[in-house]
């Protein structure tokens, strides 16, 4: 499809309200409610311009990204509106549309009050796809946003070129965790390590973590064990043009084959991480060499004769680190000793 082709049909999209919008829950586990849906656009399923990858990269391209975002929030409202849908409306807004030319301040007001929704009830969450150099300018409107009444969220955090220094100017009232961090998190101590760091940053900023993009039951297992209680993912629900209203149908159900949240919590088996194990007697530079040579390694058992776990790779007493009879099977432990 040529350039013209695509201007064309970006234009086509604008003239005739071709946009769908759809709704992807956002749970509350500990009340077992839906806190919100993020609302999520694509184009007419016969266009090329379907995907909104594609849809906001030509957009992006012809200076006409405000104006689809616009067209976007139109749409969403409309439809959150007209399905009466409980809980908050995220819409997402990119930076750079915001120091766009074209932007409208107070377009955003002006169609809540249109379809009656609130600003209290509207999060604008904050999609950060390319460098934001003028930080004072990025600032002053997201003061704008806060006062009249809308709640900040900060998009993929850990993905964006300046996410971090986004969190700590604009102290957003939600973050969501980058899918990346989430991703087989059940198997990968040093994505654990990251999601902890955030929330400690998150409950010294006073910021609500929601961890998205989650697919499988284990992942929601250990991210409910590390203390994340908003979620969001296909394992939830997909997004939709008629979403579910109740949490409770979305969690996952119990098989003998996936880990599931329960009324106690969830089975910690979720956590566990096959791990190599050194003899007491093995020297210490052959200990510190198995470390250089895998950067993932977290922790060594140290075992003794009879092949039981005396200690951890930091010669601190600490059975503990095994969670089962197994010493090859144990918890990570620090890297300390490398």
């Amino acid at each position: 499809m040529t350039t013209t082709e695509q201007l064309s049909a970006l234009s086509s999209i604008l003239t005739q309200s071709g946009l769908h919008s759809l709704f992807q829950p956002i749970i509350c586990l500990s009340e077992r409610r839906i806190l919100g849906y993020e609302a999520l656009t694509r184009g007419p399923s016969n266009s090329p311009l379907h995907s909104p990858i594609a849809l906001f990269a030509v957009a992006r391209q012809a200076g006409r990204l405000s104006e689809l975002e616009i067209a976007c929030r139109q749409s969403a409202c409309r439809r959150f509106n007209e399905q009466q849908l409980p809980g908050k409306l995220f819409l997402n807004v990119s930076p750079e549309s915001l120091l766009e030319a074209a932007h409208q301040p107070g377009r955003t007001l002006q169609l809540l009050q249109d379809f009656g929704i609130p600003p209290s009830q509207v999060v604008i969450e904050l999609t950060e796809q390319t460098p934001i150099d003028d930080f004072q300018l990025l600032q002053t409107a997201l003061h704008h946003y806060r006062a009249m009444g809308f709640s900040i969220a900060l998009d993929d955090l850990g993905a964006g070129y300046s996410s971090l220094r986004l969190w700590s100017e604009l102290r957003p009232d939600y973050v969501k965790i980058d899918r990346h961090f989430i991703d087989g998190i059940h198997q990968d101590a040093l994505k654990r390590e990251f999601v902890g760091s955030i929330l400690q940053i998150a409950k010294a900023s006073r910021a609500q973590v929601i961890a998205e993009g989650i697919e499988l039951p284990e992942e929601l297992a250990v991210l409910t064990e590390m203390g994340v209680d908003l979620v969001q993912g296909y394992l939830l629900g997909r997004p939709q043009e008629h979403p579910p209203r109740d949490a409770r149908a979305l969690m996952p159900k119990h098989d003998s084959s996936a880990v599931a949240l329960n009324d106690e919590g969830c089975d910690l088996s979720a956590l566990l991480n096959e791990q190599p194990a050194v003899a007491r007697e093995t020297p210490t530079a052959k200990v510190l060499e198995a470390f250089r040579r895998q950067a993932n390694l977290n922790s060594l058992a140290v075992l003794d004769a009879q092949g039981h776990p005396v200690a951890s790779s930091t010669g601190i007493p600490s059975p503990t680190h095994c969670s089962s009879p197994s010493p090859q099977t144990c918890l990570p432990a620090s890297r300390s000793a490398a």
